[in-house]
């Protein structure tokens, strides 16, 4: 992640009241949310994004913007119609959820001066999570762990969330990539 990506989230963030829960997690656990209901419900946007925002349930923590960083952009293959959601967590850290009104599906990065690994971690460990999404694949490589999950409803989409194999590691990078893509013909 370059520092221009790290420093549009602390530009862009506003004070929000406290909520019990983590704000990284529940900033990540938003954007997997949104990223499902994105490609999964299209109902919920196609006659306006209201909706799709109340099912997310990040309030005004997630909002449209118009660009962002090329570090936050999806593979080129997928870069057709896109909407960016920025949703800001924390004064220092967030998540963009990319999505488009053409392709079947969404990309999610997340980064800023936090460690997001642990929160990662704990949002794919949630039984939340896994009760929607199973394992099909974990490699690592190079400092990093990648996993490609397949969705137990629609098992023609699926994502791949890769992020550091520790916490502690480069906060001045990317620190979480997802991509999901529904594809019914296989």
């Amino acid at each position: 992640m370059t520092f221009r990506f790290a420093v549009l989230f602390a530009a862009f963030t506003t004070a929000y009241p406290v909520h019990a829960e983590d704000p990284l997690k529940a900033g990540f656990a938003g954007a997997l949310r949104g990223c499902e209901e994105w490609v999964l419900n299209p109902a919920s946007w196609a006659e306006g994004v209201e909706p799709f925002i109340a099912t997310i349930g990040l309030g005004n923590r997630m909002g449209l913007v118009e660009s962002v960083d090329a570090a936050a952009l999806p593979p080129e293959k997928l870069r057709v119609a896109n909407h960016y959601w920025r949703i800001n967590s924390t004064d220092e850290a967030g998540y963009i959820l990319v999505v488009s009104d053409r392709l079947p599906m969404c990309h999610i990065t997340g980064g800023g001066g936090e460690d997001l690994q642990p929160t990662v971690e704990a949002v794919i460990n949630q039984r939340e999570f896994r009760r929607r999404w199973e394992v099909l694949e974990t490699r690592s490589a190079g400092g990093m762990v990648s996993t490609t999950y397949r969705n137990r409803e629609e098992p023609a989409f699926s994502m791949i969330v890769s992020r550091a194999n520790e916490s502690g590691q480069r906060l001045d990078r990317v620190q979480v990539i997802a991509t999901a893509i529904y594809n019914p013909a296989n």
